[in-house]
């Protein structure tokens, strides 16, 4: 499966080296590289977007967790209906941000909009507000980077206590107690966390919060908050510094993993560690329950699953658009995008680069919310 995860990544690189070039010529540069989907997977989508009577361009931002997702996209959807899109993945604060200051058609948000922020986009909205829209899931690997060791296995207590500066050799007892056969170095530890604010930091400490609150007594949220280790900007950067530094560890998509990086296993309590995959994020996130209020569709995770093949630290990535009050000239084809990537094809498109499909009952209510966008 590596193997084939691995060829896969290479063939779609060359696809996106030809798209790329694209995107710079009509869009500006992007500095948040990421694989995308082949051509010939494009291509069968293309044949059943809609347009809608689409145009122009459109400019967002936002989560750097779905920008190998939203490359794959907006390569088949302007194939078919020549629109420009321009999704920076510069992280999910930075896309809230500039969605509320009326900057974007449409942002990414590992992270649900809080109240106040709920509030900020009425100002930008006129006569509605910005809502939450699941549309890609996956799971929050574990990437790490430690000589000899293929295959590696955490649990909660101990993942805090990396990352919050408190093991910091890989030989540690803690961790030869998860592993009994592996063959631990005495090397340092490099955990690698987010230095700009993101949905993917908040998704990851939200599952050290419920499940080993006595080793991470942090609030949370969008900013790292642990003590010591080193710091890159967006997946794509700490996926970087664990593939270029020996006993490095850090946090970032699935679609990351590979050439180099291994992923961690996580002991749940289940009768087998589970390790990331779109099977076993989709099993998680199945069981979430939709706790948004109106059109917005906000989810709640279960971080403390012990179900068996439910890998527990998952995220969901929402497109925060306005539910009434979008700008006129964007719209249309707003809304053609986003109907496509809610739809069978543009879902389906999803797991063929280690993203999870949003579950039918949940993407369901997704369909219809985009429907009624004005």
């Amino acid at each position: 499966m590596k193997l084939q995860r691995m060829n896969r990544r290479a063939l779609t690189l060359g696809a996106l080296a030809v798209s790329g070039a694209l995107a710079l010529t009509a869009c500006g540069s992007d500095d948040n590289g990421g694989t995308a989907s082949g051509t010939s997977s494009s291509s069968a989508n293309a044949s059943s977007i809609k347009c809608d009577n689409a145009k122009g361009q459109l400019l967002a931002d936002g989560s750097s967790a779905q920008k190998n997702a939203i490359d794959a996209w907006v390569k088949a959807f302007s194939q078919a209906c020549g629109v420009q899109i321009n999704y920076k993945g510069g992280g999910s604060g930075a896309g809230v941000t500039s969605f509320n200051q009326g900057q974007l058609a449409f942002a990414g948000s590992d992270s649900a909009l809080k109240p106040e922020e709920v509030t900020a986009s009425k100002q930008v909205c006129s006569g509605g507000q910005g809502i939450d829209l699941p549309m890609v899931g996956g799971p929050i690997a574990l990437g790490y980077n430690v000589p000899g060791v293929d295959n590696l296995v955490l649990d909660a207590p101990t993942l805090a206590k990396i990352f919050d500066s408190k093991i910091t050799k890989w030989n540690d007892a803690a961790i030869k107690k998860l592993n009994p056969s592996a063959t631990l170095p005495d090397l340092k530890i490099q955990a690698f966390h987010r230095s700009d604010e993101s949905g993917t930091t908040d998704n990851f400490t939200k599952y050290l919060i419920a499940t080993t609150p006595d080793n991470w007594k942090y609030s949370g949220g969008k900013a790292w908050q642990g003590k010591g280790g080193q710091s890159a900007a967006g997946s794509a950067g700490v996926a970087a510094g664990v593939k270029q530094t020996s006993g490095a560890i850090g946090y970032f998509e699935l679609s990351y993993v590979g050439d180099g990086v291994k992923a961690v296993s996580i002991n749940t309590g289940a009768s087998a560690p589970v390790a990331p995959s779109t099977d076993s994020a989709t099993k998680d996130i199945a069981a979430a329950q939709v706790v948004g209020t109106g059109s917005d569709l906000t989810l709640k995770l279960d971080y403390k699953t012990k179900a068996e093949g439910a890998y527990p630290i998952t995220l969901v990535t929402y497109e925060i658009v306005c539910d009434k009050g979008n700008k006129a000239a964007t719209l249309p084809a707003t809304k053609a995008f986003l109907t496509y990537i809610a739809s069978e094809d543009g879902q389906k498109l999803l797991s063929t680069i280690d993203y999870a499909p949003i579950p039918d009952a949940i993407i369901t209510k997704v369909r219809s919310t985009i429907a009624g966008l004005s």
